[in-house]
């Protein structure tokens, strides 16, 4: 029996839709965008496009608190391209603030598609490259910048990018931004901003130092709220009990199934993505490892290499946990836990987008209680327990085991309550073992 169901290619059940743009008329865009809406296949608008949308076009600023993954690009996106559309202008007219190089560079390449048929220039300005070709784009006077806080803060020094046009700020992952040490940065750059003008903010979690940068530049912001912390209703999420020593060798397994496609691994340091992608290529695997210390060339080609499926692993840390969309990814597996509770949602969200189901699992040892119980608490639901045949759960201190928490048979696959595989708590029907004593 396989222990993953491959459900990457099998779409959620929606209402019937009127093919092409004709859902996107609602909101009055120019035809030009029509036509780039089109080209990208949206047929449908997502609901934050449809909350958030109407508000940005008509100028007001707007704070988007969504999950990753869930259309928040095209939702300033083609805003700030409408209005775009219609102004004269002789420097940048929107500033796209994001946390890291890989963000900044899918938020630009789908304002270019949603832009392909307007004369609207993006550029991208990001640190680890040589400042020369960033300098040369922005001469050609663009009209969207994306970038990241420092280098955006670094050519403003230098005199070579002016933000006195701007009329739309656009701050993406505002939480991951201040995670990553970008507030004052961010503060530098909005003192260099016209103070009239528009400002969209979109973020996943909204701690106190986020939502009090948000009271003091946003002006009577539209508010879109969807559920932050549950993970998408399209990833199937489970957690996998074993132990340190076996993690290993339970993962070649699960990557060798079957239904496993294309899978994003995270480790927790720079060192053991290095390491584990060397191992897994060494035993056959097409794998490749992006973190932090690579050069932004050699990042680029690793995201490349895999979106083109010349990798079909993808070993990483958090630098890829958010934001970042790869097509068809069929699982994610946390080889180790995240650092936060709130970063499991962002990286099981790497699976599971565009209305797509995807697999998630994480690896569970008898030190990551803590984690657990953290993580339950924030995304309010009880996380699946699953075994493995031949894998066996470690002990801990407090040990969940002996609370009820682990299930008692190993299961004999991932993927649904088929045979084999069950919540804890639902006895198997026809066997008379029961669950063991407390303290047994």
């Amino acid at each position: 029996m396989s222990m993953f169901t491959n459900k990457t290619t099998k779409p959620i059940a929606k209402p019937a839709v009127t093919p092409g743009p004709s859902a996107f008329d609602r909101f009055g865009l120019d035809p030009v965008l029509l036509r780039g809406v089109a080209a990208t296949g949206f047929t449908t608008p997502r609901t934050i496009q449809v909350e958030a949308m109407p508000a940005a076009l008509a100028g007001r600023d707007v704070l988007g608190l969504a999950q990753t993954g869930t259309g928040k690009t095209a939702a300033f996106a083609l805003p700030l391209l409408q209005r775009l559309l219609h102004e004269r202008r002789t420097g940048p007219g929107a500033l796209v603030l994001a946390p890291t190089r890989e963000l900044a560079t899918q938020i630009a390449e789908e304002i270019r598609a949603l832009a392909r048929y307007t004369r609207l220039e993006v550029i991208t300005i990001f640190g680890g490259v040589p400042t020369s070709g960033q300098v040369r784009g922005l001469r050609r006077r663009p009209a969207i910048v994306v970038g990241c806080p420092g280098r955006v803060l670094d050519l403003l020094g230098q005199g070579v990018l002016t933000l006195d046009q701007v009329g739309t700020l656009v701050l993406d992952e505002a939480d991951h931004m201040f995670d990553m040490g970008f507030l004052a940065d961010i503060r530098a750059i909005l003192a260099a901003l016209p103070a009239r003008r528009q400002n969209l903010m979109y973020s996943a979690t909204m701690p106190r130092e986020v939502r009090r940068l948000a009271d003091e530049i946003l002006r009577d912001p539209h508010v879109v709220e969807q559920a932050t912390s549950a993970p998408a209703a399209t990833i199937d999420h489970s957690l996998v009990l074993v132990g340190e020593k076996q993690k290993r060798n339970l993962l070649e397994i699960l990557l060798r199934e079957k239904g496993c496609e294309s899978a994003i691994v995270f480790t927790s340091t720079k060192r053991r993505a290095k390491q584990l992608a060397d191992q897994l290529g060494e035993s056959g695997h097409r794998a490749v490892a992006i973190q932090g210390n690579l050069s932004q060339a050699r990042r680029d080609r690793a995201m490349q290499g895999f979106r083109s499926r010349h990798f079909n692993i993808l070993v990483a840390t958090d630098i890829v946990a958010r934001g970042i969309d790869v097509s068809g990814v069929s699982h994610v597996i946390n080889f180790d836990v995240p650092n936060t509770p709130e970063a499991y949602t962002h990286r099981i969200g790497r699976t599971g987008r565009a209305e797509l189901e995807g697999t998630a699992l994480t690896f569970v040892t008898g030190n990551d209680h803590g984690w657990l119980r953290a993580t339950e608490r924030m995304i309010g639901a009880r996380i699946e327990r699953r075994l493995v045949d031949g894998f066996t759960a470690e002990p801990e201190g407090r040990s969940e085991s002996r609370r009820g928490a682990y299930p008692v048979y190993a299961t004999g696959g991932f993927g649904g309550r088929s045979r084999g595989t069950r919540p804890y708590g639902q006895r198997p029907q026809g066997e008379g073992r029961r669950r063991p004593r407390r303290g047994a």
